[in-house]
């Protein structure tokens, strides 16, 4: 978040394909007076900057972007993520268009030159003389040029990345072939053959090309889901207005503006149903198959689909207000973070481009005192080879790929992640606490005993506490008020109303003081609840939460309420216990209904009777243990214990997910969400380690043998064309295994 005096800006950034690249644009950045602090993400080509706008603006910052040799310019104004995410999306397709376009015409003038340089093929030597140089000046001064001038905006900044390598590797064979062709008397009169490499240069520049292309096309594959979300809302509404119904662009409808829904069609907005009957897809957003039910006083969610009834709605939330437009930026800003083990990736990447380098120079150095035959042509190649075959392209895309595509998935699933980090510790937690009310149970009490301390009809006491309870947000307290109404019993006006935290309420009704709560909240208030507490105990034993109640400091009776424990919580109980972890139940209840609720749910381990610090309190016992302990609640009782635990998971629904505590939001209310989600971070931190694994494991063997180590064993000797596929197959191959994340369910 950015401080009053300091403004966020996230800038487009062109041309990156390493993560020397990425680290290079970063330090610059960060290098520029009254930057807070900048995050360069190469998957998604873009920077976000914190600064103090008194000492810089966005357009100083493009400068410096521009001033390493990579593209970027002030981003236009938009509060839609869809928009951002369309320039976004429009500037990486232009790129790619770019990059295809100029690898298949250095392809194809690779292809001539290799043609015109066969002896046997019937050429003048003069058009091969002069063809063959000019072709390959072209493909280095129009397809290759950005190689150049970021290599040398690099060394004027004192770095080097991928640029340097690729520039010095093919710069120093076109400047080699270019002596070697009009100076031949120069390697002639040291007697030496005059070698040229036209054909290895162009054919280096289109490979390495070809391979950012194929790379850049995958890396928009591993946003299909986010873009897939941003294009759920239609472009306008159908509202009504002074009586009548009218087609508007989906920005001027404003809230509480009625929305009328035809049967199959996208929901514009957010909004309450007013009239109508239907059912929406809400698997886009939830994760969840099964249409659900909409009718008076539902709650739709903008980029859903309607069924087959007609729906009139009036609008909630707009534009960056909505669900939709929440879930799409709380995406971005996920995908935009780096990742712990990114660090990993930056110290290796910080001082393997000169490494390579001096790993260059040596290698030639040895070719040209120990190589028994034409030494400078050996050392030359092998050097070259050398620089091409490291590109630290792969390095850079192993964790930003495999993070982009798990938030994707994660999304398409209901879950959604808040950055790199949050995934790392979902990926190591060994521990489980589960809040009961919403989390195991529905959430959604009913009353189901009234029992009056003397036999007295329970009207003369259930509608007092029925008025009392009517000032209460807690969940039991609705269930209460409904049973009271469903009993025709009218709800008073309260005074002096005063809820305790976990353990009940008391205020004045009809000039009566009713107290309402446990056996510990009466008893303060000297009230003996002897008479009714076997009875108590015997229907908490059957999973019932109970609470007395008293009218003037008598007993009037107790009160029993069942929150239903949901019908998926038993088999999500078994799978996070399958994937290894140790699950406890914690409540505000008494014991004997959190162990009615535990024992149903499969879950040996009860805390119970704890107030909202109590959960944090035992979420802490558990980390003093050692533990990584998560701890999956409803995001805003349970927020203190959210925010104390190594990840917070939430669980949500669509309404609300803006207030969600959690590290994790479950869009969908199933308790196997959370396993899910704990199981795709796993698998992502494994995608993660095998990346880097590959990338880095890909060098440590390709740079031995472009240098030529087998070549006295097996007289192999690595060209520098084959290096430059090599380098680009790395890149791709690492894309591509993030994109087996797509098929996780």
């Amino acid at each position: 978040m950015s401080s009053p005096s300091t403004e966020t800006i996230t800038l487009p950034v062109t041309g990156m394909h390493c993560a020397a690249c990425q680290a290079r644009v970063q330090r610059e950045l960060e290098a520029s007076p009254g930057v807070a602090r900048a995050g360069v993400n190469l998957l998604l080509n873009s920077a976000t900057v914190t600064f103090d706008p008194r000492q810089t603006s966005a357009e100083r910052l493009v400068d410096r972007v521009r001033a390493t040799g990579y593209g970027s310019e002030v981003p236009a104004a938009a509060e839609d993520p869809a928009a951002e995410d369309a320039e976004r999306e429009r500037l990486a397709r232009e790129e790619s268009t770019n990059l295809w376009r100029k690898a298949v015409v250095s392809l194809a003038l690779g292809v001539v030159t290799m043609a015109l340089s066969m002896p046997m093929l019937a050429v003048p030597d003069g058009i091969r003389r002069a063809g063959i140089p000019l072709a390959t000046t072209f493909v280095v001064v129009w397809a290759g040029r950005h190689f150049y001038t970021r290599a040398w905006q690099s060394f004027r900044h004192h770095a080097a990345d991928m640029n340097t390598l690729i520039a010095v590797g093919t710069g120093a064979a076109y400047v080699y072939s270019l002596i070697a062709t009009f100076a031949p008397a120069l390697f002639t009169s040291h007697g030496l053959a005059p070698a040229v490499y036209y054909e290895a240069v162009i054919l280096i520049i289109a490979l390495i090309l070809l391979g950012n292309a194929i790379e850049a096309r995958a890396r928009r594959q591993t946003g299909t889901a986010l873009r897939a979300l941003t294009r759920l809302s239609p472009a306008g509404a159908r509202v009504v207005r002074d009586g009548i119904e009218q087609e508007v662009p989906l920005g001027e409808v404003r809230p509480g503006d009625i929305v009328v829904i035809r049967p199959g069609e996208r929901v514009p907005v957010d909004g309450l149903v007013l009239e109508g009957t239907s059912a929406a897809d809400e698997s886009m957003l939830t994760g969840e198959s099964l249409p659900v039910a909409k009718s008076q006083g539902s709650q739709v969610i903008g980029g859903t689909l309607n069924g087959t009834g007609a729906l009139r709605v009036r609008a909630t939330a707009v534009g960056s207000a909505g669900v939709l437009s929440r879930i799409v930026r709380l995406m971005h800003e996920a995908q935009a973070s780096r990742a712990p083990l990114q660090r990993q990736a930056d110290r290796i990447s910080g001082v393997f481009v000169p490494v390579v380098m001096s790993l260059a120079v040596v290698t030639f150095v040895a070719w040209y005192l120990l190589s028994p035959g034409a030494p400078l042509v050996h050392g030359f190649a092998a050097g070259i080879a050398v620089l091409i075959i490291a590109c630290p392209c792969a390095m850079g895309l192993a964790i930003p790929t495999a993070m982009m595509v798990a938030t994707g998935r994660g999304a398409e699933l209901g879950i959604l992640m808040k950055g790199g980090e949050a995934l790392e510790r979902a990926g190591r937690v060994d521990t489980v606490v589960l809040d009961k009310t919403g989390t195991v149970t529905e959430g959604k009490p009913v009353l189901t005993d009234v029992v009056s301390a003397d036999g007295t009809v329970e009207s003369s006491w259930l509608g007092a506490v029925a008025s009392l309870e009517f000032a209460s947000e807690h969940p039991l307290a609705s269930a209460i008020v409904a049973g009271a109404r469903s009993k025709g019993l009218a709800i008073a006006p309260v005074q002096q109303f005063h809820a305790v935290p976990g353990r009940g309420a008391h205020g004045v009704v009809a000039g009566s003081t009713v107290v309402v709560g446990n056996e510990g909240m009466l008893e303060q208030q000297q009230v003996d609840c002897g008479p009714l507490r076997e009875t108590a105990a015997r229907l908490a034993g059957e999973g019932k939460t109970v609470m007395y109640a008293a009218i003037d400091r008598r007993l009037a009776g107790l009160i029993a309420v069942t929150d239903p424990i949901r019908s998926s919580s038993p088999a999500a109980v078994h799978e996070l216990k399958a994937l290894g972890l140790e699950v406890f139940l914690v409540s505000g209840d008494n014991q004997p209904t959190a162990l009615a609720v535990a024992r149903r749910a499969g879950i040996e381990h009860v805390v119970a009777g704890v107030l909202p610090a109590g959960k944090v309190e035992e979420v802490r016992r558990l980390q003093a243990e050692g533990r990584m302990v998560a701890m999956i609640g409803d995001g805003i009782n349970d927020a203190p214990a959210l925010a104390a635990a190594d990840l917070g998971i939430a669980m949500g629904s669509g309404a609300d997910v803006a207030a969600e505590a959690g590290d994790f939001v479950l869009m969908r209310s199933d308790l196997g969400a959370a396993a899910d989600a704990i199981r795709l971070a796993r698998r992502t931190m494994g995608t993660m380690r095998q990346n880097l694994f590959w990338a880095f494991i890909y060098n440590v063997i390709g740079i031995p043998i472009a240098a030529g180590v087998l070549y006295p064993v097996v007289g192999i000797l690595l060209s520098p064309v084959i290096a430059s596929g090599a380098m680009a197959l790395s890149s791709v191959s690492v894309v591509g295994n993030s994109l087996r994340l797509r098929r996780f369910s």
